[in-house]
């Protein structure tokens, strides 16, 4: 069965789905986006990701291409005629059609694409051994918080992490701290047990994942801080890991070559991925009110270990 997209009010076989080639989407990159998983057909922290979506359309005086309820029900229409139990659904919206010209056009109406697929898993041995990651320079906009469809820097620092060898890049601003991934959030556990990731700013985009960790560490009483770590601080951890809707929570190993700690997953990462997946089975939209609940899912020995910095010795892998 051929895949259906959603373009413009319209279901249609995906070779068939067209945009006018004036869409301001295309031609200015005018436009924000979100991603989705669906599992057993429900959509994944879908209250969140339309929170988000909602922010960034107000932060770029984009319209809503319809009502909030009714842009749920076409995303459930469409995973329904694509027969599809577990996947990705990408939704776009962009400022709609005009004459090129770089102010916003009057009376235009929005224009809203969607799609859905498979989920693409992340590589075997990758999920089973950890990730490797490079650091580049962060050469994106000031509004990173915003999720614009323009995305050429994010897509040049994944190429250069796919030529390295390592399967994402963590970007960098001038002073040395690592922002976030080119598709993820970034994540230590420093020497001293810390979970840290960096605090939210117009530097990062307010992961959905990364909220939903955040609440697993909390609720579990792990030590947690929002702040920015520098390269150095991220090479020095006990553990790595980065978030995303797609990878969900995947260890790192190495940074530009170098081992985190003994080079393998470590204890706290591989309990918050357990845990999170667990979350994702469950089909809530609540999670968030419940975080402690959640982190009665992480192992006693992950928490205590976060808790009070262990070095974690002798600990699973």
């Amino acid at each position: 069965m051929s895949r259906i997209a959603y373009v413009n009010g319209r279901y249609v076989p995906l070779r068939e789905a067209e945009v006018h080639i004036e869409d301001r989407g295309y031609q200015f990159a005018d436009g924000v986006y979100e991603v989705m998983g669906f599992v057993g057909g429900r959509l994944v922290d879908e209250g969140p990701h339309l929170d988000r979506l909602d922010r960034s359309l107000r932060e770029l005086s984009i319209a809503w291409p319809m009502a909030r309820r009714a842009l749920q029900l076409v995303m459930r229409e469409l995973i329904r005629r694509n027969t599809l139990a577990d996947g990705m659904l990408y939704l776009q919206i962009t400022r709609g059609v005009a004459r090129r010209e770089h102010a916003f056009p009057a009376g235009v109406t929005p224009s809203l694409v969607m799609t859905v697929r498979r989920a693409r898993p992340v590589p075997a041995d990758v999920r089973a051994k950890g990730a490797a990651v490079v650091t580049i320079p962060d050469i994106r906009w000031q509004r990173c918080d915003i999720k614009s469809v323009s995305l050429l820097p994010n897509v040049l620092g994944k190429q250069i992490a796919r030529q390295g060898g390592a399967y994402e890049a963590w970007m960098v601003d001038a002073d040395g701290r690592v922002t976030e991934g080119t598709s993820t959030n970034a994540w230590i556990v420093t020497k001293d047990g810390e979970l840290v990731t960096r605090n939210l700013e117009n530097a990062i985009l307010s992961g959905i994942t990364r909220a939903a960790v955040l609440h697993l560490a909390v609720g579990a009483g792990l030590k947690v801080g929002e702040r920015p770590f520098t390269v150095a601080e991220a090479k020095a951890a006990r553990e790595a890991f980065l978030t995303s809707t797609t990878s969900y929570v995947l260890p790192v190993v190495s940074i530009d070559g170098q081992k985190i700690a003994d080079g393998r997953p470590g204890q706290v990462t591989l309990a918050l991925h357990h845990a999170y997946l667990q979350a994702m089975a469950c089909h809530s939209d609540d999670r968030r009110k419940d975080g402690y609940r959640w982190g009665n899912q992480i192992p006693r020995s992950a928490r205590d270990n976060g808790a009070r910095g262990d070095n974690g010795a002798g600990a699973p892998k």
